[in-house]
């Protein structure tokens, strides 16, 4: 059994899907990065200065004692946030796609089967058999 993982283990699906995952998550931070440091102040720019990641609906306000500590801590949708992952999944959508054109593109393709020589048909064949056993 522990053969068998291991011949598992060391095949090339296995090992190429691991390299992915890695690279992925890589990407994704990269991804992450160039949004909210780069994309989202420049689309807040040109909104008006609005900052996504601060936008929400409050549905309960935080309750602060007097002491400033707060009590009951703020209830709200960060919907913001939610605008935020959405350009993200638009972004790393993109750089995926970009990655996958630029593999295909390197793909050799697939040369066709040579076409079977043009002989005589097996109809012609069993013709000729017939001829000749006729002719013994």
């Amino acid at each position: 059994m522990l053969k068998e993982f291991r011949n598992f283990i060391l095949t090339g699906n296995v090992i190429d899907l691991a390299v992915a995952v890695i690279l992925a998550g890589a990407i994704g931070l990269v991804v992450s990065g160039f949004t909210n440091d780069i994309m989202m102040p420049i689309v807040g720019h040109f909104s008006g200065g609005i900052d996504f990641a601060d936008m929400k609906v409050v549905l309960d306000d935080a309750v602060v004692a007097d002491d400033g500590t707060v009590i009951t801590p703020e209830n709200a949708i960060m919907y913001g946030r939610w605008i935020n992952a959405l350009i993200n999944l638009v972004i790393v959508g993109f750089v995926l796609f970009l990655i996958v054109k630029a593999y295909n593109k390197t793909k050799k393709p697939k040369e066709e089967a040579p076409a079977a020589p043009a002989g005589p048909t097996q109809e012609e064949l069993l013709a000729e058999i017939r001829d000749i056993l006729k002719r013994q």
